[in-house]
């Protein structure tokens, strides 16, 4: 279920755009254009924390491995428990790609 908050014309196009990205090179010149370099590595980071989150990874073992704070991991977590199964949705897809 998408949050009515986020549902907007503006976001719509936003994702119409990432899920037209033919390839890899094509996503980091997007998102080269689109964020910061610091924006880019913190969503990247959450991501990461996230995949380690569900493989059972401790906040130690998280923060050494990404640099992330102990309220990212905590706010990730919060997401994978009650958001919206966006992360569980990704990692999933990214784990049948790797086999």
């Amino acid at each position: 279920m998408v949050n009515p908050k986020l549902k907007d014309e503006l976001n719509d196009q936003l994702c119409r755009a990432i899920m037209c990205l033919g390839d890899l090179d094509e996503c980091y010149q997007f998102f080269e254009d689109i964020c910061t370099v610091s924006e880019l590595k913190a969503m990247a980071q959450r991501l990461e924390v996230a995949r380690m989150l569900r493989e059972g990874h401790t906040y130690d073992e998280i923060v050494d491995r990404t640099g992330a704070s102990t309220a990212t991991i905590s706010r990730v977590k919060r997401c994978l428990n009650y958001g919206a199964d966006g992360y569980r949705i990704v990692l999933e897809r990214l784990a049948q790609d790797e086999v």
